[in-house]
């Protein structure tokens, strides 16, 4: 096994950083076939999430392996490579997969403990597999890593630390109320359809909001989302084009946004004027200075020792200006959890207005407390690397045994054909009992090594006995490559 995963997230990279990065469904796809082109690559799989790029890859060589999958993350995310390169982080073999099974528990996540993780990492091996880029060691991989996943959510109590963004946002959102008091009788637009935004429409209906309208481009998905609502039992849920999100606004309380859109949906004005507020453009943030030299070294460093927030870091290196949010009461509250963001960041300083968004939950989260399930939940991932370690190094024997047993019943049929022709007298009886008898002589003298092997080959440090059995008994490594081709086209695969 020769996992590779690049990378950053929330942990490793300002937001301003991740959300330039932000990859498109188009992206995705292209970046999955180039790096199945590239020479060190064989299998290919990409997570993006809201708060994470990464690009999980079966290579057979290290370096090599990290400079390419590196320039393919800059290339396609169209962040250059010197910019993106202090924030990536690298893991191989054990250590990758110790990441991929943290990050499917939501150890990883802004929140510790939120699922959604789990719905994310299915549709980028469903992606790999469409697209036919996840081979052996990546099904195998993202396979595991949603069984621990779930074993993790079932068997500990890691769901009371961790909560959906959603949610998350929302405990934001009510500034320290219960947030089932503070939607009740509010007004909720959402904006997009997809998995986020119906959970966001899932969360505010059990919130007690009164009314939910949700605006997507495709008008057939926000009409899907008002039908499940209304079964819901929310009083009032309507479908609306997205050019109606405007006049919508100027009825809403609560608005959430989560699209795929690549640039703003919202911007500070259409709020404003939403709200009968003048909003000057000239009042906007001024553009981050360029890092003087030395500047990006210490900001690499900060995020090497964890010693601050990547957007703190961010502003903090950049010493970019930040003038003071709106601080009265609220007439209108927004939700950005949209990557790249949906909502104009300027729009915190309309008057009348609240903006939580991606930036600002990452802060909020940063010192959020751990349940003590947590420590449960890390035993798990370490139990799980280990066996699937072991699993993986006992596969990559397993053609090699199958090949000896191959060899071996072909000399048994063999051997008694040729006793057909020294004694053609045999009965049939006579003829079976013999072949019998030879067949568990030979099973017998495989038996013991057969097991050892595969014992000794799921140690660290085992991978060299299938190249010892090969070498011992003379097996055709046609012969052996032919029964792992066999192994890897099997249609039940990868099914669970």
């Amino acid at each position: 096994m020769s996992l590779l995963v690049v990378g950053l997230s929330h942990r490793s990279a300002p937001v301003s950083v991740l959300e330039r990065a932000s990859l498109a469904a188009e992206a995705q796809t292209k970046l999955l076939q180039d790096t199945l082109a590239a020479e060190p690559a064989t299998e290919a799989a990409v997570l993006a999430t809201c708060n994470r790029i990464e690009l999980y890859a079966d290579v057979d060589k290290f370096h090599a392996g990290v400079a390419e999958l590196s320039t393919l993350l800059a290339q396609h995310s169209g962040v250059g490579l010197d910019e993106l390169t202090p924030y990536l982080y690298v893991h191989y073999e054990d250590r990758a997969v110790h990441h991929l099974f943290s990050v499917a528990c939501g150890l990883d996540s802004m929140v510790v403990g939120e699922g959604q993780i789990l719905g994310q990492i299915k549709d980028a091996l469903a992606l790999g597999q469409e697209l036919h880029t996840a081979g052996r060691l990546l099904n195998d991989l993202f396979q595991q890593a949603l069984r621990v996943g779930k074993r993790a959510h079932s068997e500990t109590g890691i769901d009371r630390a961790g909560q959906s963004l959603v949610t998350f946002g929302l405990e934001q959102l009510a500034d320290g109320a219960e947030v089932t008091g503070w939607a009740a009788g509010k007004r909720a637009l959402v904006i997009g359809a997809g998995s986020m935004s119906s959970l966001a429409a899932a969360t505010l209906a059990r919130a007690g909001v009164d009314e939910i309208v949700v605006a997507n481009r495709t008008r057939a998905r926000a009409d899907r989302l008002v039908e499940i609502l209304g079964q819901a039992g929310v009083p009032t849920a309507r479908a609306v084009e997205m050019g109606a999100v405007a006049g919508e606004l100027t009825r809403a309380d609560v608005v959430v946004s989560c699209t795929g859109a690549t640039g703003l949906v919202l911007t500070a004005e259409t709020v404003a004027g939403a709200l009968g507020v003048d909003f000057d453009s000239a009042e906007r943030e001024p553009e981050a200075p360029a890092a003087a030299p030395g500047e990006l070294d210490q900001h690499a460093a900060w995020v090497e020792n964890g010693s601050a927030t990547a957007a703190a870091q961010d502003r903090a290196v950049r010493r970019v200006p930040v003038r003071p949010a709106f601080t009265g009461p609220a007439r209108l509250h927004l939700l950005d959890l949209a990557m790249p963001r949906d909502i104009d960041g300027a729009a915190h300083r309309v008057a009348g207005v609240r903006l939580v968004d991606i930036e600002s939950l990452a802060e909020a989260s940063a010192d959020a407390p751990m349940a003590a399930d947590v420590d449960q939940v890390r035993t798990i991932v370490a139990d799980e690397v280990a066996a699937f370690g072991a699993a993986q190094r006992a596969a990559h024997i397993t053609p090699t045994v199958v090949a000896l047993r191959t060899m071996a019943a072909d000399v048994v049929a063999g051997e008694i054909a040729r006793l057909d022709g020294r004694l053609p007298d045999l009965d049939e009886k006579q003829r079976a009992e013999i072949t019998q008898t030879v067949r568990r002589v030979v099973d017998k003298l495989l038996h013991a090594p057969t097991v050892r092997v595969k014992q000794l080959a799921s140690e660290p440090g085992g991978a060299g006995y299938a190249d010892a059995l090969r070498e011992l008994f003379d097996l055709d490594p046609q012969t052996v490559a032919a029964v792992s081709r066999a192994d890897l086209n099997d249609p039940n695969r990868g099914r669970s």
